[in-house]
């Protein structure tokens, strides 16, 4: 087992500063995607003034990218495992920016294109975008030692709050001056920078070349490990969605905070998780395990989702500071186990399958991100939220039994 990393670490040993920039690279393009597939909500009011959408149809223009990459993201984790890393993050990227760029010209040549071509190309955006996901992460696994990948895999989970922020600070504006489609020609620039970049000073990992005659690696669904990481990682989703789908609103209608208060501390705390994910794949590497540390941060996700309920239920003056508190620790704590869930399942899966089971793995998790929200919100909207976040803390609950702690393997690569 430990033997098979071995050629890779070794491989990559004259290219040691190039993996650097190949890590960089790969969150541009992830941050890329990631303004293009969660920016839309950014375009929500000016899409209503726009199109006069009500709230239930712009949400199906908010959706379309999401489920353009939930349809993609295995079938481009398996076209990686096969021809590699850089032609599918390129193409990817480059039918993401062709997406939008269509996006973009048919909007500034008809004031009333059809809904159902807006919707198609708003799906192949995100259906191009889906391509880095898996493969950026099978990128860092071959360029990176076992001692390096937390860390480098937290430092590649950054790109989704990187890439939200971008959004949230250009797309406003822009659609206000533009118009809510043309405003996207930011993220369709980046994606096909990206697509350059990738194709230009990414190459693919080493890959230890495979013997005629010898058997095709063998799944590694045929045990259970691999469907406990997935679940447990899922049920990680759900605490994570819980603190950043609420937290603007609580504070603002429930605590009375500012507008601007309520902004800046969710700005804050997005930069705050950025550096959870990257301090818990230090962490990881330093105890040489993936499983563990997850484990340990899926317990303090549940005390902080609980630690809010009862700050919320008690209206005790004296304990006003609990909820927000619980709050600005969970923007960092139930983050921080993302990137070890991706890690773990690349190192199980070992190089022949990590692509697909990445992209098994980011399915399941945005399955629930999709869905948590909404749940919660009917919890929510029906009690309060101390039941709410209560309930949510159920999901940390199950997810400790379920990390399979005892059994996690030596890496496979």
């Amino acid at each position: 087992m430990a033997t098979a990393a071995q050629p890779s670490q070794t491989a990559t040993q004259p290219l040691s500063r190039r993996r650097w920039v190949i890590l960089a690279i790969g969150v541009l393009a992830q941050s890329a995607a990631s303004a293009f597939i969660y920016g839309v909500p950014f375009l929500v009011p000016t899409l209503r003034d726009t199109l006069g959408l009500s709230l239930a149809q712009v949400g199906v223009y908010v959706a379309a990218p999401t489920v353009g990459l939930l349809c993609t993201l295995i079938a481009w984790g398996a076209a990686a495992d096969r021809w590699g890393e850089r032609v599918v993050m390129a193409s990817g990227m480059a039918v993401a920016s062709i997406g939008i760029g269509a996006l973009v010209g048919l909007t500034h040549q008809s004031q009333h294109p059809p809904t159902w071509l807006l919707l198609v190309l708003l799906a192949i955006g995100g259906a191009g975008g889906a391509s880095v996901n898996a493969a950026s992460g099978r990128m860092v696994m071959g360029w990176f030692p076992t001692t390096e990948r937390g860390l480098a895999m937290g430092i590649r989970q950054t790109a989704q709050p990187l890439g939200v922020g971008i959004a949230g600070l250009t797309l406003p504006t822009l659609a206000h001056h533009l118009g809510p489609f043309p405003a996207m020609v930011l993220p369709g620039t980046l994606c096909l920078l990206s697509a350059i970049l990738i194709a230009a000073f990414a190459p693919d990992p080493p890959r230890a070349p495979r013997k005629a005659g010898d058997a095709r690696p063998r799944s590694p669904y045929h045990e259970p490990l691999l469907f406990r990481v997935h679940a447990s990682s899922a049920l990680l989703v759900v605490p994570q969605f819980a603190v950043a789908a609420f937290t603007y609103e609580y504070l603002v209608h429930e605590r009375h905070w500012s507008i601007a208060a309520a902004g800046t501390f969710a700005a804050v705390a997005q930069l705050a998780g950025a550096g959870g994910r990257i301090g818990s794949g230090w962490w990881s590497d330093r105890v040489r395990s993936r499983l563990r540390p997850m484990r340990q941060l899926a317990v303090l996700a549940m005390l902080v989702l609980l630690m809010f309920a009862l700050g919320d239920a008690v209206t005790a003056p004296w304990l006003a500071w609990l909820a927000p508190a619980a709050l600005a620790l969970g923007a960092v704590i139930t983050v921080a186990d993302n990137g070890l869930g991706y890690t773990a399942t690349a190192e199980i899966a070992g190089p022949a399958w990590s692509g697909r089971a990445l992209g098994v793995q980011n399915t399941g998790q945005n399955v629930l991100s999709a869905l948590a929200p909404v749940t919660l919100g009917a919890v929510i909207g029906g009690s309060n939220y101390a039941t709410g976040f209560a309930v949510a803390a159920l999901a940390p609950l199950l997810a400790i039994a379920v990390i399979p702690v005892r059994s996690e393997p030596a890496p496979r690569w």
